[in-house]
């Protein structure tokens, strides 16, 4: 995985600009995608997988496809460094939203011809956010709810946005959460979604007891469900549930992977884990439909072997799960995470294959290497060890798992999405 060679060529040509559009085009390299229709952007890091890591270069770079198995994607020379901006950011079909590096605005930005545009920024103005720390809910096309917990996390503060225009509409402090009795401080984000068919907020998170003169921290037993009307902000319940202990990713919200989502009848589904001999283990948790409390003893991923990292519905009852294994690592460069299809109603989870027989292990347990292409039918998810990276593709009429497009050694794949204009 290391050629020096290719990483001074690629950090030369990044110290000498942060956005630039590639000169040439490459024959096995065809990034005409970023301009015309839908497109996929990929982000790597140089030197060792990334994730939330602050101080690693992060150069993402958009393609139109994906399928070709002997097409190998090349990054020298070619994308844009994320440089003033972090790869944690919402997105929506076209553009991406973020609080950026300088730590005193909302930003609006697409990446177009592989040049990462800023199309519209909003300073604060009340309430303050730090980058990488916080959540969102989409409460309709063009209404984006952020929240987050004040400076000293004692105090969930949120903020709506008008997309169109990037202003602010309206903004507060959800006075129903208070840090509880025995603990003082809540989590850094939490985790927030929003339910359309009873127009109902959830926000889960924890509170927290930090040791005196110390960052280390105790969380209480099982993480807490505040139910907000989106119009008030109040807080019409709150749940202390009894089925996992923590959410998945309540430091970042859910801005680097994805840990929830709602099937066609609107049940909300959500990653969680619980500590067993001081290793985590993960959980896919339910919330049916005009419930508020998760469904008692219901877990889709009972035999999981780890943590989930992350999680995309694929319809028809299916989940693809990234997920780690305790007897292979935990640690981030690690060989030991490996993918799945998890059946929601049989709560069986089957590891994908390739050929027939199982798909490597991959590195990287911050990252977000799987979107699915509801027009394709189609999730495309990336392995990335010391002998393979490379994109895979699960057909979900088919069961089938295909060869994708291979990605230059030398880099360390950490992220896809998917936009569709």
């Amino acid at each position: 995985m290391k050629k020096l060679s290719f990483l001074h060529s690629l950090m030369a040509v990044l110290m000498i600009t942060a956005a630039f559009t590639a000169c040439s085009e490459d024959d096995d390299n065809d990034t005409s995608g970023s301009s015309k229709g839908a497109h996929y952007d990929l982000t790597i890091t140089v030197g060792k997988h990334g994730g939330m890591a602050k101080t690693e270069t992060h150069v993402t770079l958009s393609v139109a496809s994906l399928s070709d198995p002997d097409t190998t994607i090349t990054f020298d020379g070619k994308g844009v460094e994320i440089a003033d901006y972090t790869i944690e950011s919402i997105y929506d079909d076209e553009f991406m939203y973020q609080v950026p590096s300088s730590m005193d605005r909302f930003s609006k930005l697409q990446l177009k011809n592989n040049e990462l545009t800023v199309v519209q920024e909003q300073r604060f103005d009340k309430n303050t956010y730090t980058p990488r720390n916080y959540t969102h809910a989409w409460l309709d096309k063009n209404t984006l709810l952020i929240m987050s917990t004040t400076e000293d996390h004692t105090k969930v503060i949120w903020t709506k946005l008008n997309v169109k225009d990037m202003s602010i509409i309206n903004e507060g402090t959800v006075d129903g959460i208070k840090v509880a009795e025995g603990y003082n401080v809540l989590s850094t984000s939490g985790l927030l979604t929003y339910r359309k068919s009873d127009k109902k907020l959830f926000y889960f998170y924890n509170n927290k007891g930090l040791t005196s003169g110390s960052n280390k921290s105790t969380n209480e037993p099982f993480f807490r469900i505040a139910v907000i009307n989106p119009e008030t902000m109040a807080v019409e319940q709150e749940i202390i549930n009894s089925e996992a202990a923590q959410m998945q990713g309540s430091a970042y919200g859910e801005l680097l992977q994805d840990f929830i989502f709602f099937d066609k009848d609107d049940n909300l589904y959500l990653t969680a884990f619980s500590t067993k001999s001081k290793k985590n283990y993960g959980q896919l948790l339910r919330i049916k439909n005009g419930e508020y409390d998760f469904e008692k003893g219901y877990n889709a991923f009972p035999d999981t072997k780890g943590k989930i990292l992350t999680i995309q519905y694929l319809g028809g009852n299916k989940a693809l799960v990234y997920s780690g294994d305790n007897a292979v690592g935990t640690g981030i460069q690690d060989v030991a995470y490996y993918y799945s299809i998890v059946d929601l109603n049989t709560k069986q989870a089957t590891r994908l294959q390739y050929n027939g027989e199982d798909i490597a292990y991959s590195a990287g347990s911050f990252s977000q290497r799987s979107v699915y292409n509801a027009k394709e039918n189609k999730a495309y998810f990336g392995v990335s060890n010391d002998t393979e990276n490379r994109i895979y593709i699960y057909d979900v009429a088919t069961g089938n798992v295909s060869l994708g497009s291979k990605l230059a050694t030398g880099v360390y794949f950490d992220q896809i999405r998917f936009f569709e204009k």
